[in-house]
Protein backbone atom coordinates (compact mmCIF):
# COMPACT_ATOMS: atom_id res chain seq x y z
CA UNK A 1 0.00 0.00 0.00
CA UNK A 2 1.46 3.55 -0.97
CA UNK A 3 1.33 5.74 1.96
CA UNK A 4 -0.10 9.18 1.26
CA UNK A 5 2.55 12.39 0.73
CA UNK A 6 0.31 14.83 2.56
CA UNK A 7 -3.47 15.79 2.05
CA UNK A 8 -3.05 18.36 -0.77
CA UNK A 9 -1.41 17.58 -4.64
CA UNK A 10 2.46 19.12 -4.95
CA UNK A 11 2.38 21.62 -7.39
CA UNK A 12 6.06 23.02 -9.02
CA UNK A 13 5.67 26.35 -9.03
CA UNK A 14 7.77 28.47 -11.97
CA UNK A 15 7.66 32.30 -13.23
CA UNK A 16 7.81 32.20 -16.66
CA UNK A 17 3.64 32.33 -17.03
CA UNK A 18 2.71 34.52 -20.27
CA UNK A 19 -0.80 36.51 -20.62
CA UNK A 20 -2.13 35.27 -17.27
CA UNK A 21 -4.07 38.02 -15.33
CA UNK A 22 -4.65 38.25 -11.58
CA UNK A 23 -7.59 39.54 -10.59
CA UNK A 24 -9.11 39.05 -13.69
CA UNK A 25 -13.01 39.61 -11.93
CA UNK A 26 -11.65 43.33 -11.49
CA UNK A 27 -12.55 44.13 -14.78
CA UNK A 28 -16.69 44.67 -13.33
CA UNK A 29 -15.17 47.56 -11.63
CA UNK A 30 -12.93 48.60 -14.10
CA UNK A 31 -16.13 48.61 -16.47
CA UNK A 32 -18.70 50.11 -13.74
CA UNK A 33 -16.23 53.13 -13.82
CA UNK A 34 -16.36 53.15 -17.54
CA UNK A 35 -19.97 53.08 -18.00
CA UNK A 36 -20.64 55.62 -15.32
CA UNK A 37 -18.20 58.27 -16.67
CA UNK A 38 -16.13 57.93 -13.17
CA UNK A 39 -13.25 58.63 -14.92
CA UNK A 40 -14.28 61.28 -17.18
CA UNK A 41 -16.32 63.26 -13.71
CA UNK A 42 -12.90 63.32 -12.27
CA UNK A 43 -10.28 63.67 -14.44
CA UNK A 44 -12.31 66.88 -15.25
CA UNK A 45 -12.60 67.82 -11.84
CA UNK A 46 -8.94 67.54 -11.18
CA UNK A 47 -8.43 69.52 -14.13
CA UNK A 48 -6.22 72.30 -12.06
CA UNK A 49 -3.73 69.85 -10.77
CA UNK A 50 -2.44 68.99 -13.53
CA UNK A 51 0.83 69.83 -14.71
CA UNK A 52 1.94 71.20 -18.00
CA UNK A 53 3.71 67.67 -19.90
CA UNK A 54 2.61 65.84 -16.71
CA UNK A 55 2.34 61.57 -17.85
CA UNK A 56 -0.37 60.57 -15.71
CA UNK A 57 -3.84 62.66 -15.54
CA UNK A 58 -4.39 63.27 -11.58
CA UNK A 59 -7.97 61.80 -11.98
CA UNK A 60 -6.74 58.55 -13.40
CA UNK A 61 -4.19 57.90 -10.24
CA UNK A 62 -6.63 58.93 -7.89
CA UNK A 63 -8.96 56.25 -9.72
CA UNK A 64 -6.25 53.63 -9.91
CA UNK A 65 -5.96 53.70 -5.88
CA UNK A 66 -9.53 53.60 -5.61
CA UNK A 67 -9.91 50.48 -7.17
CA UNK A 68 -6.78 49.31 -5.30
CA UNK A 69 -8.48 50.21 -1.99
CA UNK A 70 -11.66 48.43 -3.51
CA UNK A 71 -10.21 44.90 -4.75
CA UNK A 72 -8.24 44.76 -0.81
CA UNK A 73 -5.58 47.42 -0.50
CA UNK A 74 -5.16 49.28 2.33
CA UNK A 75 -2.53 51.90 1.41
CA UNK A 76 -0.68 53.87 -1.87
CA UNK A 77 1.72 51.33 -2.75
CA UNK A 78 -0.90 48.68 -2.95
CA UNK A 79 -1.73 50.66 -6.53
CA UNK A 80 1.40 48.59 -7.65
CA UNK A 81 -1.13 45.20 -8.11
CA UNK A 82 -3.13 47.36 -10.95
CA UNK A 83 0.66 48.28 -12.08
CA UNK A 84 1.29 44.58 -13.16
CA UNK A 85 -1.64 44.60 -14.85
CA UNK A 86 -1.78 47.58 -17.86
CA UNK A 87 -3.67 45.25 -20.25
CA UNK A 88 -6.36 46.06 -17.97
CA UNK A 89 -5.48 49.08 -16.16
CA UNK A 90 -3.48 50.95 -18.34
CA UNK A 91 -0.27 52.67 -18.00
CA UNK A 92 -0.89 53.40 -13.91
CA UNK A 93 1.77 56.05 -11.88
CA UNK A 94 4.47 55.27 -10.40
CA UNK A 95 4.29 55.30 -6.14
CA UNK A 96 6.57 58.75 -6.31
CA UNK A 97 4.31 60.07 -8.46
CA UNK A 98 0.83 58.81 -6.29
CA UNK A 99 2.60 60.08 -3.58
CA UNK A 100 3.57 63.60 -4.66
CA UNK A 101 -0.59 63.87 -5.92
CA UNK A 102 -1.81 63.21 -2.56
CA UNK A 103 0.41 66.03 -0.88
CA UNK A 104 -0.46 68.23 -3.66
CA UNK A 105 -4.42 67.60 -3.21
CA UNK A 106 -3.68 67.98 0.31
CA UNK A 107 -2.12 71.33 0.43
CA UNK A 108 -5.79 72.53 -2.05
CA UNK A 109 -7.52 71.99 1.11
CA UNK A 110 -11.12 72.43 0.50
CA UNK A 111 -10.98 73.21 -2.97
CA UNK A 112 -9.78 69.72 -4.08
CA UNK A 113 -11.98 67.59 -1.83
CA UNK A 114 -14.85 69.63 -2.63
CA UNK A 115 -13.91 69.31 -6.95
CA UNK A 116 -13.60 65.35 -6.01
CA UNK A 117 -16.89 65.34 -4.53
CA UNK A 118 -18.23 67.52 -7.04
CA UNK A 119 -17.54 64.46 -9.81
CA UNK A 120 -18.95 62.28 -7.56
CA UNK A 121 -22.34 63.21 -7.04
CA UNK A 122 -22.63 63.84 -10.56
CA UNK A 123 -22.18 60.61 -11.30
CA UNK A 124 -23.77 59.36 -8.66
CA UNK A 125 -27.24 60.72 -10.48
CA UNK A 126 -26.13 58.95 -13.48
CA UNK A 127 -25.48 55.98 -12.20
CA UNK A 128 -29.63 56.08 -10.42
CA UNK A 129 -30.61 56.93 -13.35
CA UNK A 130 -29.09 53.85 -15.15
CA UNK A 131 -30.22 51.83 -12.37
CA UNK A 132 -33.47 51.95 -12.79
CA UNK A 133 -36.35 50.08 -10.53
CA UNK A 134 -32.63 48.95 -8.74
CA UNK A 135 -32.15 52.64 -7.30
CA UNK A 136 -32.01 53.32 -3.77
CA UNK A 137 -34.49 55.97 -4.73
CA UNK A 138 -36.70 53.97 -6.71
CA UNK A 139 -39.39 54.05 -3.45
CA UNK A 140 -39.31 57.72 -4.00
CA UNK A 141 -37.63 58.34 -0.91
CA UNK A 142 -33.78 58.15 0.03
CA UNK A 143 -32.57 56.82 3.50
CA UNK A 144 -29.59 58.60 5.04
CA UNK A 145 -27.81 56.74 7.57
CA UNK A 146 -25.12 58.80 10.32
CA UNK A 147 -23.21 57.01 12.30
CA UNK A 148 -19.47 57.33 13.98
CA UNK A 149 -16.05 55.26 13.15
CA UNK A 150 -13.69 54.40 15.19
CA UNK A 151 -10.29 54.06 13.14
CA UNK A 152 -7.56 52.78 15.73
CA UNK A 153 -4.32 54.37 14.57
CA UNK A 154 -1.13 52.16 16.00
CA UNK A 155 1.21 55.11 15.30
CA UNK A 156 1.51 59.22 16.36
CA UNK A 157 -0.87 60.76 13.83
CA UNK A 158 -2.00 64.36 13.35
CA UNK A 159 -5.36 64.84 15.32
CA UNK A 160 -5.28 60.97 17.00
CA UNK A 161 -6.34 61.14 20.46
CA UNK A 162 -8.11 59.02 23.00
CA UNK A 163 -11.07 57.33 21.99
CA UNK A 164 -14.37 56.65 24.27
CA UNK A 165 -13.78 52.89 23.92
CA UNK A 166 -10.63 53.70 25.55
CA UNK A 167 -8.12 53.24 22.00
CA UNK A 168 -6.19 56.04 20.37
CA UNK A 169 -7.21 57.20 16.98
CA UNK A 170 -9.84 58.81 15.07
CA UNK A 171 -13.54 59.03 14.98
CA UNK A 172 -14.93 60.21 11.54
CA UNK A 173 -18.54 60.62 11.01
CA UNK A 174 -19.64 59.35 7.91
CA UNK A 175 -23.29 58.68 6.16
CA UNK A 176 -24.19 55.82 3.96
CA UNK A 177 -27.33 55.86 1.62
CA UNK A 178 -29.53 52.79 3.13
CA UNK A 179 -29.98 50.62 -0.49
CA UNK A 180 -32.78 48.42 1.53
CA UNK A 181 -33.33 44.85 1.87
CA UNK A 182 -32.35 44.18 -1.44
CA UNK A 183 -28.92 45.92 -1.60
CA UNK A 184 -26.14 47.15 0.21
CA UNK A 185 -25.34 50.94 0.29
CA UNK A 186 -22.92 53.75 -0.47
CA UNK A 187 -20.89 56.47 0.89
CA UNK A 188 -22.19 59.88 0.55
CA UNK A 189 -20.40 61.90 3.68
CA UNK A 190 -17.34 61.32 5.72
CA UNK A 191 -15.96 63.73 8.11
CA UNK A 192 -12.40 63.36 9.40
CA UNK A 193 -12.41 64.39 13.36
CA UNK A 194 -9.82 63.32 16.27
CA UNK A 195 -10.77 60.65 18.08
CA UNK A 196 -11.74 62.48 21.70
CA UNK A 197 -14.52 63.78 19.04
CA UNK A 198 -17.90 63.59 20.94
CA UNK A 199 -20.62 61.17 19.80
CA UNK A 200 -23.35 63.73 20.20
CA UNK A 201 -21.86 67.02 19.09
CA UNK A 202 -24.75 68.45 16.71
CA UNK A 203 -22.34 70.76 14.71
CA UNK A 204 -20.72 67.96 13.34
CA UNK A 205 -23.52 66.30 12.41
CA UNK A 206 -24.89 69.41 10.94
CA UNK A 207 -21.83 69.12 8.53
CA UNK A 208 -22.28 65.41 7.97
CA UNK A 209 -26.00 65.77 6.91
CA UNK A 210 -24.87 68.71 4.35
CA UNK A 211 -22.13 67.12 3.12
CA UNK A 212 -24.71 63.85 2.03
CA UNK A 213 -27.32 66.13 0.82
CA UNK A 214 -24.71 67.44 -1.88
CA UNK A 215 -24.15 64.01 -2.94
CA UNK A 216 -27.85 63.61 -3.66
CA UNK A 217 -29.92 64.80 -7.07
CA UNK A 218 -31.39 67.77 -6.71
CA UNK A 219 -35.04 66.56 -6.06
CA UNK A 220 -34.80 65.45 -3.15
CA UNK A 221 -34.59 68.75 -1.25
CA UNK A 222 -37.98 68.87 -1.47
CA UNK A 223 -41.50 66.59 -0.60
CA UNK A 224 -39.76 64.97 2.41
CA UNK A 225 -38.37 62.74 -0.04
CA UNK A 226 -35.02 62.53 1.98
CA UNK A 227 -34.72 61.02 5.81
CA UNK A 228 -31.75 61.25 8.03
CA UNK A 229 -31.54 58.36 9.90
CA UNK A 230 -29.01 58.30 13.33
CA UNK A 231 -28.57 57.10 16.85
CA UNK A 232 -28.85 58.69 20.13
CA UNK A 233 -25.84 60.41 19.49
CA UNK A 234 -27.80 62.96 16.61
CA UNK A 235 -30.35 63.59 19.39
CA UNK A 236 -29.51 67.26 20.66
CA UNK A 237 -31.77 69.98 20.56
CA UNK A 238 -29.22 71.77 18.20
CA UNK A 239 -29.78 69.03 15.19
CA UNK A 240 -32.93 68.54 15.64
CA UNK A 241 -33.71 71.84 15.07
CA UNK A 242 -31.53 72.09 12.39
CA UNK A 243 -33.64 69.22 10.86
CA UNK A 244 -36.62 70.74 11.66
CA UNK A 245 -35.84 73.68 9.84
CA UNK A 246 -35.75 72.16 6.92
CA UNK A 247 -39.08 70.18 7.74
CA UNK A 248 -40.72 70.73 4.55
CA UNK A 249 -38.12 68.76 2.37
CA UNK A 250 -36.73 66.60 5.00
CA UNK A 251 -37.59 63.62 7.40
CA UNK A 252 -35.68 62.77 10.30
CA UNK A 253 -35.80 59.52 12.72
CA UNK A 254 -32.90 60.40 15.39
CA UNK A 255 -32.19 58.25 18.18
CA UNK A 256 -32.67 59.91 21.63
CA UNK A 257 -31.62 59.85 25.27
CA UNK A 258 -33.28 58.16 28.02
CA UNK A 259 -33.33 61.35 30.64
CA UNK A 260 -34.75 60.62 34.01
CA UNK A 261 -37.75 62.59 32.79
CA UNK A 262 -38.64 59.89 29.74
CA UNK A 263 -38.20 57.27 32.07
CA UNK A 264 -40.74 58.35 34.99
CA UNK A 265 -43.20 58.91 31.41
CA UNK A 266 -42.59 55.94 31.08
CA UNK A 267 -43.87 54.59 34.29
CA UNK A 268 -46.97 55.83 33.86
CA UNK A 269 -47.93 55.08 30.34
CA UNK A 270 -50.89 52.51 30.78
CA UNK A 271 -50.85 49.43 29.39
CA UNK A 272 -53.62 49.96 26.91
CA UNK A 273 -51.25 52.50 25.54
CA UNK A 274 -48.75 50.04 24.16
CA UNK A 275 -49.09 48.74 20.52
CA UNK A 276 -47.11 45.52 19.44
CA UNK A 277 -44.30 46.60 17.58
CA UNK A 278 -43.94 44.40 14.11
CA UNK A 279 -40.93 42.71 11.81
CA UNK A 280 -39.96 43.63 8.57
CA UNK A 281 -42.49 40.80 7.24
CA UNK A 282 -45.54 42.26 9.20
CA UNK A 283 -45.94 39.96 11.70
CA UNK A 284 -46.23 40.78 15.88
CA UNK A 285 -42.08 41.22 17.13
CA UNK A 286 -42.30 38.90 20.42
CA UNK A 287 -41.72 40.45 23.57
CA UNK A 288 -41.72 44.36 21.71
CA UNK A 289 -43.99 47.14 22.35
CA UNK A 290 -43.77 51.05 21.31
CA UNK A 291 -46.03 53.88 22.80
CA UNK A 292 -45.93 57.47 21.69
CA UNK A 293 -44.71 60.04 24.73
CA UNK A 294 -47.28 63.13 24.44
CA UNK A 295 -47.13 66.40 26.80
CA UNK A 296 -44.18 68.73 28.82
CA UNK A 297 -41.94 65.96 27.70
CA UNK A 298 -41.83 67.98 23.92
CA UNK A 299 -41.66 71.48 25.33
CA UNK A 300 -38.33 73.04 24.33
CA UNK A 301 -38.04 70.75 21.09
CA UNK A 302 -39.26 71.36 17.42
CA UNK A 303 -42.53 71.86 16.35
CA UNK A 304 -44.15 68.83 14.88
CA UNK A 305 -41.79 66.35 16.52
CA UNK A 306 -43.00 63.13 17.71
CA UNK A 307 -41.29 61.25 20.55
CA UNK A 308 -41.92 57.12 20.37
CA UNK A 309 -40.63 54.79 22.91
CA UNK A 310 -40.03 51.09 22.86
CA UNK A 311 -39.61 48.09 25.21
CA UNK A 312 -38.54 44.73 24.68
CA UNK A 313 -37.59 42.11 26.34
CA UNK A 314 -33.82 41.89 27.26
CA UNK A 315 -32.43 39.05 24.75
CA UNK A 316 -31.13 36.32 26.87
CA UNK A 317 -27.70 37.31 28.72
CA UNK A 318 -28.04 40.91 28.02
CA UNK A 319 -27.44 43.41 31.05
CA UNK A 320 -30.41 45.95 32.09
CA UNK A 321 -29.45 49.19 32.06
CA UNK A 322 -30.46 52.11 34.60
CA UNK A 323 -32.72 53.64 32.65
CA UNK A 324 -34.64 50.09 31.88
CA UNK A 325 -37.86 49.80 33.54
CA UNK A 326 -39.68 46.78 35.05
CA UNK A 327 -37.35 44.22 33.43
CA UNK A 328 -37.61 45.67 29.78
CA UNK A 329 -35.20 47.29 27.69
CA UNK A 330 -36.02 51.09 26.88
CA UNK A 331 -35.32 52.69 23.78
CA UNK A 332 -36.63 55.79 22.26
CA UNK A 333 -36.65 58.14 19.36
CA UNK A 334 -37.79 61.62 18.04
CA UNK A 335 -39.69 61.91 14.21
CA UNK A 336 -41.28 64.32 12.13
CA UNK A 337 -42.97 61.89 9.97
CA UNK A 338 -46.49 62.29 10.32
CA UNK A 339 -50.26 60.43 10.28
CA UNK A 340 -48.00 57.05 10.14
CA UNK A 341 -48.90 53.98 12.72
CA UNK A 342 -45.58 54.28 16.06
CA UNK A 343 -44.87 50.52 14.83
CA UNK A 344 -44.21 51.15 11.38
CA UNK A 345 -41.83 54.34 12.64
CA UNK A 346 -40.11 52.06 14.85
CA UNK A 347 -39.61 49.71 12.58
CA UNK A 348 -38.27 51.82 10.19
CA UNK A 349 -35.90 53.30 12.78
CA UNK A 350 -34.93 49.87 14.06
CA UNK A 351 -33.38 48.78 10.16
CA UNK A 352 -30.64 52.00 11.52
CA UNK A 353 -28.80 49.15 12.22
CA UNK A 354 -27.94 48.17 8.86
CA UNK A 355 -25.68 51.37 9.45
CA UNK A 356 -23.74 48.53 11.00
CA UNK A 357 -23.06 46.84 7.77
CA UNK A 358 -21.74 49.63 5.91
CA UNK A 359 -19.28 50.08 8.65
CA UNK A 360 -18.35 46.87 8.63
CA UNK A 361 -17.56 46.99 4.63
CA UNK A 362 -15.88 50.60 5.36
CA UNK A 363 -13.02 48.74 7.49
CA UNK A 364 -12.53 46.20 5.18
CA UNK A 365 -12.10 48.96 2.54
CA UNK A 366 -9.55 51.29 3.02
CA UNK A 367 -10.70 52.48 7.00
CA UNK A 368 -9.36 49.88 9.05
CA UNK A 369 -6.67 52.36 9.28
CA UNK A 370 -5.60 55.95 8.36
CA UNK A 371 -2.39 54.70 6.39
CA UNK A 372 -0.92 58.89 6.16
CA UNK A 373 0.45 61.05 9.04
CA UNK A 374 -1.32 64.64 8.42
CA UNK A 375 -4.60 65.10 9.00
CA UNK A 376 -5.13 67.04 5.06
CA UNK A 377 -3.77 63.64 3.49
CA UNK A 378 -6.08 61.51 5.46
CA UNK A 379 -9.29 63.34 4.13
CA UNK A 380 -7.93 62.81 0.45
CA UNK A 381 -7.80 59.37 1.80
CA UNK A 382 -10.89 59.49 3.12
CA UNK A 383 -12.62 60.34 -0.74
CA UNK A 384 -10.41 57.79 -2.05
CA UNK A 385 -12.33 55.10 0.72
CA UNK A 386 -15.55 56.27 -0.75
CA UNK A 387 -14.89 56.09 -4.37
CA UNK A 388 -14.21 52.70 -3.55
CA UNK A 389 -16.90 51.94 -1.75
CA UNK A 390 -19.36 53.67 -4.48
CA UNK A 391 -17.98 51.19 -6.85
CA UNK A 392 -18.35 48.31 -4.89
CA UNK A 393 -22.27 49.54 -4.65
CA UNK A 394 -22.89 50.72 -8.03
CA UNK A 395 -21.43 47.61 -9.86
CA UNK A 396 -23.68 45.15 -7.77
CA UNK A 397 -26.55 47.71 -8.81
CA UNK A 398 -26.09 47.79 -12.28
CA UNK A 399 -24.50 44.12 -12.96
CA UNK A 400 -25.24 41.66 -10.73
CA UNK A 401 -28.77 39.71 -9.98
CA UNK A 402 -30.16 37.88 -6.90
CA UNK A 403 -28.54 37.36 -3.79
CA UNK A 404 -25.49 38.40 -5.62
CA UNK A 405 -26.44 41.93 -5.05
CA UNK A 406 -26.35 41.51 -1.08
CA UNK A 407 -22.72 40.37 -1.40
CA UNK A 408 -20.38 42.17 0.78
CA UNK A 409 -16.77 44.04 -0.20
CA UNK A 410 -14.86 40.80 1.03
CA UNK A 411 -17.13 38.04 -0.67
CA UNK A 412 -16.89 40.06 -3.76
CA UNK A 413 -12.97 39.59 -3.79
CA UNK A 414 -13.36 36.28 -3.06
CA UNK A 415 -15.29 34.85 -5.54
CA UNK A 416 -15.87 37.06 -8.54
CA UNK A 417 -12.45 39.97 -8.45
CA UNK A 418 -9.95 37.03 -7.46
CA UNK A 419 -10.96 34.93 -10.83
CA UNK A 420 -7.95 33.64 -12.92
CA UNK A 421 -7.83 34.74 -16.87
CA UNK A 422 -5.61 34.85 -19.58
CA UNK A 423 -5.74 37.74 -22.04
CA UNK A 424 -5.10 36.95 -25.50
CA UNK A 425 -4.31 39.66 -27.68
CA UNK A 426 -6.14 38.92 -31.76
CA UNK A 427 -5.66 41.69 -34.27
CA UNK A 428 -7.18 44.97 -32.53
CA UNK A 429 -9.00 42.87 -30.23
CA UNK A 430 -8.08 42.11 -25.93
CA UNK A 431 -10.09 39.31 -25.01
CA UNK A 432 -9.81 37.93 -21.31
CA UNK A 433 -10.61 34.64 -21.10
CA UNK A 434 -11.99 33.88 -17.69
CA UNK A 435 -10.99 30.34 -16.06
CA UNK A 436 -13.68 27.78 -16.69
CA UNK A 437 -13.55 25.94 -14.02
CA UNK A 438 -14.24 28.65 -11.27
CA UNK A 439 -17.59 28.51 -9.53
CA UNK A 440 -18.23 32.10 -10.15
CA UNK A 441 -17.31 32.57 -13.37
CA UNK A 442 -20.64 32.71 -15.08
CA UNK A 443 -21.84 35.45 -12.67
CA UNK A 444 -18.65 37.43 -13.77
CA UNK A 445 -19.47 36.60 -17.33
CA UNK A 446 -23.42 37.72 -17.09
CA UNK A 447 -22.05 41.05 -15.30
CA UNK A 448 -20.69 41.98 -17.78
CA UNK A 449 -22.62 41.46 -20.56
CA UNK A 450 -25.16 43.62 -18.40
CA UNK A 451 -22.84 46.46 -18.41
CA UNK A 452 -22.12 46.11 -21.93
CA UNK A 453 -26.22 46.53 -22.65
CA UNK A 454 -25.67 50.21 -20.72
CA UNK A 455 -25.14 53.55 -23.22
CA UNK A 456 -21.69 54.54 -22.73
CA UNK A 457 -21.34 58.07 -21.43
CA UNK A 458 -21.32 61.22 -23.21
Amino acid sequence: MKKSSGSYPRVRAEGGGRGVVAQAGSVLLVETVRKSGLDAAISAGLTPWRKPRAVHDPGKILLDVALAVALGGDCLADVGMLRAEPGVFGPVASDPTVSRLIDTLAASGEKALTAIRAARSEVRKKVWELAGEQAPDAGGQVIVDLDGVLVVAHSDKQDAAPTWKKTYGHHPLMGFVDHGPGGTGEPVAALLRPGNAGSNTAADHITATRLALAQLPGKYRRGRRTLIRCDSGGGTHEFVAWLAQRGRWLSYSVGMVITEAVHQHVLKIPASAWTPAVETSGEVRDGAWVAELTGDLLDGWAKGMRLIVRKERPHPGAQLRITDADGMRITCFATNTPDRPIAELELRHRLRARAEDRIRAARSTGLRNLPLHDTAQNRVWLEIVQIALDLLAWMPVLALTGRARLWEPRRLRLRLFSAAGQLVTTGRRRILRLAHHWPWTREITDALERLALLPNPG
